[in-house]
């Protein structure tokens, strides 16, 4: 369960330092009177905001399976799932915030989404198997 403790706060903190980094891009962009809406995908802001949403979506529900897993199925196998699925939501961020534009797929992008779903899935699958 302390896997799944540290994990649930790794993630959560990403997802306040995604937010925090909207913010200071939003000051940013205001201050050379830039657009608080961009749609350009290679605006530093646009590609903020996307790393910030697409972690408020799945962070969540990860956090709430890391906890349900943690507490009810093997060690080993909660371990497995919980590192992998933290891992899997650090390197989509870093792939996100490092492409030049969201036009562009990284390999970091695509390793981190991947591994989202998967990761994702397979916990689902053992918090269901645990009832």
């Amino acid at each position: 369960m302390t896997t799944a403790i540290i994990c649930t706060a790794i993630l959560a903190a990403l997802v306040f330092l995604l937010g925090f980094n909207v913010s200071r891009l939003r000051g940013v962009t205001a201050k050379a009177n830039g657009s608080q809406m961009p749609s350009d995908p290679a605006s530093p802001l646009l590609i903020a905001i996307r790393a910030h949403g697409n972690a408020a979506e799945y962070v969540p529900t990860m956090i709430v399976l890391f906890l349900l897993v943690g507490l009810h199925s093997p060690a080993w196998l909660a371990i497995t799932l919980i590192v992998g699925g933290t891992l899997s939501r650090l390197i989509h961020a870093f792939g996100m915030l490092t492409a030049p534009s969201l036009a562009d797929q990284t390999p970091w992008r695509l390793i981190g989404a991947m591994g989202t779903y998967v990761f994702g899935v397979a916990l689902a699958v053992a918090t269901a198997f645990t009832l």
